[in-house]
């Protein structure tokens, strides 16, 4: 039995130029583990707009149903360089019902039910997805589940790889967003300081209205010196920046090693001892990103994704956190949307233009099916 259904494809051609298209596909029956879900809803996230609009120009792109063609920067393609040519499935994650399994047992077990996936082509009317990869969603809606991996895991992945390194508190910026909204949440739950990043009142207030202890304006005058403070008050020496470009991962490091230097008992021209790593998980901001000698040596930045983190898991703890997720969508990992849109309606331009701008809790949720 074969299923035939829309499915986007983002292509970089030759000549530097980006296809978003919808194009009818062929969906075979799952085999072993996998299991076919007809797609109910998926979030636009920021890895998904990676293949959708990064060094894209969308006013001068042209518009028609199901079909946009823009013009990339050639410094951006260039980097792209191996995908030119090759069509890209597109929407990491979402949810639906599994209306068709393959034989293995894990498959057959969802058969009929409602269930969050990753199938990496979520922006579609129907995705081929690992048993393993999708999490039952028993009672809760699609819209309820369609954000449920890619922030709730990362989020937790954050905590749970400042438990591995030994750290009591971390910091986070762009901490307004839906996956920092649901880090405050966590950390408030497991123990853990949180030093919260915004750059706007209003999301300093958001958060603190959501029980955060420690929020800080990239936009005050006086913001690296509030956010030493507030690194002093947690002990926090490590990060988590989505943002990537510019200087936020610079401003963390120098933050902390204030407070490390009113420890020290002597003066060294190497800066102190302590430890202090930020990590990157993001290119929000795609400027490169500038580091300054203002932290002595003892520093690391790394880069942190998902995937990675989750392969580094034993069976035991992956299933805890599947369930910690299941059990928390409609408190700690709830998500909230800015608006829906069907598969035509992402590809508009007005539509297109607004979430490619990446706004702190302004997310879009596609419906596939209307």
């Amino acid at each position: 039995m074969t299923t035939t259904g829309r499915q986007l494809t983002s292509t970089l051609t030759a000549d530097n130029t980006m296809v978003l298209e919808l194009e009818e596909k062929t969906f075979p029956q799952p085999t072993g583990n996998q299991v076919l879900v007809k797609m109910e809803a998926a979030p636009i996230n920021p890895s998904d707009l990676f293949l959708m609009t990064t060094g894209a120009d969308l006013q001068m792109a042209e518009y028609s149903p199901g079909k946009v063609v823009m013009p990339v920067a050639p410094q951006v393609a260039a980097g792209q360089a191996a995908r030119k040519g090759k069509p890209q499935k597109v929407g990491n994650e979402g949810a639906g019902e599994v209306i068709a399994a393959g034989e293995g047992e894990m498959a057959q077990a969802l058969l009929g039910q409602r269930v969050a996936c990753v199938p990496g082509s979520a922006f579609s009317e129907y995705a081929i997805a690992d048993a393993m990869m999708c999490l039952p969603l028993g009672d809760h809606t699609s819209e309820e589940g369609a954000s449920s991996f890619v922030n709730p895991m990362t989020a937790l992945g954050f905590a749970e790889t400042a438990k591995r390194e030994g750290h009591s508190a971390i910091i986070h910026a762009a901490a307004a967003s839906n996956l920092g909204q649901m880090l405050n949440r966590i950390c408030q739950e497991d123990g853990l300081g949180l030093v919260n990043i915004v750059r706007k009142e209003e999301q300093a207030q958001l958060l603190k209205d959501q029980g955060a202890a420690h929020v800080v304006n990239s936009s005050d005058g006086d913001f690296e010196k509030k956010l030493a403070e507030a690194v002093g008050a947690t002990g926090a020496f490590l990060g988590f920046d989505p943002i990537g470009g510019g200087q936020t991962t610079d401003t963390c490091l120098r933050a902390m090693e204030r407070v490390a230097a009113k420890e020290m008992t002597e003066y060294s021209r190497y800066g102190s001892n302590k430890q202090k790593k930020m990590y990157i998980y993001g290119r929000l901001e795609l400027a490169p990103t500038i580091l300054t000698p203002s932290y002595g040596f003892s520093w690391t930045v790394s880069g942190w994704l998902l995937m990675p983190f989750l392969e580094s898991c034993d069976m035991q703890t992956m299933m805890a956190l599947r369930q910690r997720v299941q059990q928390g969508l409609k408190t700690t990992f709830a998500s909230s949307y800015k608006t829906r849109v069907d598969l035509e309606g992402m590809l508009t331009k007005d539509a297109m233009m607004d979430y490619a701008q990446m706004s702190t809790g302004e997310k879009y949720l596609v419906t596939p099916h209307g």
